[in-house]
């Protein structure tokens, strides 16, 4: 698909979205007409989208999708599963995310698989696949532009007490932190909700360990959705663990689905960090590590406009 192709469909799209707003208008219902955002540099924030988020309006061509995108004003990208694409794919999308002006967020640093071979256990075997996926990171990151990667330490290792865990964590990640250092990389840490089993829970945990690494190349990935359901409170451990966040992820609770249709007031979640990150002169990727509520062309025109919606802060 052409780049005239992406906007004429767009524009189609924003066209519908503004006559449902002047009927309902017309019918006396209140609504906020937003325009659907048709360039780049729309939004505040550099909110990345993941490969097939808009595949129903560009199609599965990823180079076609990276355009949408930045048609869309996407002007960032994240791609867990970077690291398992062929290197060739690698180097085409690097390529076309340099020509976009766009901005590679997260891959996941290949571990075996979150909970796999944890570094909570401190067995030499396990230390090793994680410096080995380190390594590997590196390339993957030159070919595709990449400065963030996530890694996740595995669950716990329930037969050791949880200070000699937290130290194993601690000796394995600084170990990964002199490979990625030297070149400008940083692996961001997340706590995550999917299971109890977990090593890593809570972004206040997460500051403990990054300030005991005490290296620029390990940082905490902040999950608003993973973190609304673990702790709550989220402006205030955002401003707790300010100085150790090194990336934003997005997802409304309950449904893992796009701003506006859960519970967290994302207007004020970012327009929070937008005046704090401006104010110290720093900038952050926010990847959309989330599902579409509503399905086909209809669902991904309704997740940029709730981005559209969640951005309308005023600063």
């Amino acid at each position: 698909m052409h780049r005239r192709d992406f906007v004429k469909t767009t524009l189609g799209a924003a066209g519908a979205a503004l006559t449902g707003s002047a009927s309902a208008a017309a019918a006396g219902v209140t609504e906020t007409a937003t325009a659907i955002p048709t360039g780049k540099n729309t939004f505040k924030l550099l909110y990345a989208p993941h490969f097939g988020m808009f595949e129903n309006s560009a199609g599965k061509d990823l180079t076609d999708q990276l355009r949408f995108m930045a048609d869309m004003g996407f002007m960032a990208i994240e791609d867990n599963g970077m690291m398992g694409r062929p290197v060739e794919v690698q180097e085409k999308i690097g390529k076309e995310l340099n020509r976009l002006g766009m901005k590679m967020g997260v891959f996941v640093v290949d571990k075996g698989g979150n909970g796999a071979n944890t570094l909570a256990a401190g067995k030499p075997e396990y230390v090793d696949i994680f410096l080995n996926g380190c390594r590997r990171a590196v390339e993957t990151a030159k070919r595709c532009n990449a400065k963030y990667m996530t890694v996740v330490p595995g669950d716990f290792e329930r037969n050791l007490p949880i200070g000699i865990q937290t130290g194993h964590v601690i000796d394995a990640l600084r170990r990964g932190a002199e490979i990625l250092e030297p070149h400008g990389l940083v692996m961001v840490l997340e706590p995550l909700s999917d299971t109890p089993n977990l090593f890593l829970r809570t972004s206040d945990q997460t500051y403990e360990i990054c300030r005991a690494v005490n290296s620029p190349a390990c940082k905490i990935l902040f999950d608003v959705y993973h973190m609304q359901k673990n702790e709550g409170h989220i402006i205030p451990h955002i401003n707790w663990c300010w100085n150790e966040i090194g990336y934003f992820q997005i997802g409304d609770n309950p449904g893992r689905k796009e701003p506006t249709t859960g519970e967290i007031n994302y207007k004020n979640v970012f327009k929070h960090v937008y005046q704090k990150a401006k104010a110290e002169n720093k900038e952050f990727i926010w990847g959309m590590e989330h599902g579409n509520a509503k399905p086909g062309k209809e669902g991904e025109m309704a997740l940029i406009q709730a981005y559209v919606e969640s951005d309308g802060f005023t600063v």
